[in-house]
């Protein structure tokens, strides 16, 4: 089968359908609209639908008429809290709220894919399963864990599982793939710096958490540079720095917010003892205390299976017009990473970068834009790869 020609067949369903999820883009758990949306075009299909599935999220079940091995195909629906500023005539008309990570593309692809494989569902071996799935931009308990709670990767159990992300950072129609870690462990924590407020005039009277807080943020940097071996990939930002109400008062209290990346467990579970230690020597040198949170249920490192990849990339090289390349790990983070855990699989990436088109602001900007002439690719690709892993014998 030409899976590239089907997914041109059917290119302009695919378009309006990203455009109609762009302009109304749904906030973590709250995906009803967008959700409604899947699951219905997934029954107009002939395809088995179960809803409110890890809460908002939909599954879809396909049987192919031979036996075969269950393949998995996941797309995340959730969009992000950002007023979007770019110059489509399809904007979000959703305040505050846009699709700045390109999963509306990502619904939009996966349906594509299962349409053309209900209409080729005599041909197809095994059985697809399509995980439209929230929140993934929640970077805690996220929307895989409870999709999986509920019993996704069961009954029948998923022998492979693929996930495809647009990616603003890969030239337009080029597809990424790395075997082994792909994709960091987003570790989330909360550090509340707890001081003496009192009179500005008077600093010598108070411990100062903001005057504390400037020392934790600048001696939280020798974490990555002086205590983690340097040939481990690590990353750790303070995002976000909470404290005080004029310009005469200090405070009692300060908050920061920040994040640590890995790409290994152990370099994950170093770092984490280490900014304790650091932000909580930092706080009594000054005498302030420090209250140290992260975030419970992170999401752990995305791993793909090298023997998957590597079968996947065979495959994927097949479908005229695309340019498959090996790429560098990211730092950002996925809970694609937690169907991964379940079965072996691979998570890859499709380039959207075309300045021609004015493509070329980041994923998560408010001026982020797709080229929609790459979603056939994104749809031809997670077609063929659950026909070719479907396959009793595998993928040719």
């Amino acid at each position: 089968m030409d899976f590239l020609a089907e997914a041109v067949r059917i290119e302009p369903e695919i378009i309006k359908t990203r455009r109609t999820v762009h302009q109304h883009p749904e906030l973590a758990y709250h995906e009803e609209v967008t959700a409604k949306l899947v699951a219905d075009r997934l029954e107009s299909m002939g395809i088995d639908v179960k809803r409110k599935v890890g809460g908002t999220g939909v599954l879809g079940t396909l049987r192919g008429s031979k036996k075969g091995r269950v393949v998995a195909l996941r797309a995340d629906m959730d969009g992000l809290p950002v007023q979007e500023m770019s110059d489509v005539d399809f904007r979000s008309r959703v305040d505050g709220v846009m699709h700045a990570c390109g999963h509306d593309t990502h619904v939009a692809m996966l349906l594509g894919a299962a349409r053309i494989l209900a209409e080729h569902r005599g041909e197809l071996s095994g059985t697809v399963k399509f995980l439209f799935q929230p929140a993934e931009e929640h970077g805690g308990r996220g929307g895989a864990m409870p999709m999986i709670e509920d019993g996704v990767m069961d009954d029948p159990k998923v022998d492979y599982v693929f996930g495809l992300h647009i990616d603003s950072g890969r030239k337009s129609g080029e597809i990424g793939f790395r075997e082994g870690a792909i994709a960091a462990a987003p570790d989330t924590f909360k550090v509340k710096i707890i001081g003496r407020g009192g009179h500005g005039s008077a600093p010598h009277e108070t411990v100062d958490p903001i005057y504390v807080a400037a020392h934790v943020i600048l001696a939280l940097q020798g974490v990555s540079s002086r205590m983690i071996n340097p040939v481990r990939p690590f990353v750790i930002s303070v995002g976000a720095i909470h404290s005080g109400t004029k310009e005469n008062i200090i405070p009692d209290e300060a908050v920061l917010d920040g994040t640590i990346r890995t790409l290994d467990e152990a370099t994950r579970k170093v770092a984490k003892k280490k900014v304790q230690e650091v932000v909580k020597g930092v706080c009594r040198s000054f005498g302030a205390r420090a209250e140290i949170v992260f975030e419970k249920d992170a999401y752990p490192v995305t791993i793909n299976d090298p023997k998957a990849t590597e079968q996947a990339v065979r495959v994927l090289k097949r479908i005229r017009g695309i340019r498959v390349k090996r790429m560098d790990a990211l730092l950002g983070g996925e809970d694609f990473s937690r169907f991964l855990q379940k079965a072996p699989g691979t998570f890859y990436f499709l380039g959207t970068d075309n300045p021609a088109k004015g493509c070329i602001h980041p994923n998560h900007s408010s001026k982020f834009k797709v080229d929609e002439d790459v979603l056939k690719f994104g749809t031809a690709s997670l077609a063929m790869l659950a026909f070719e892993f479907g396959s009793p014998k595998g993928p040719a």
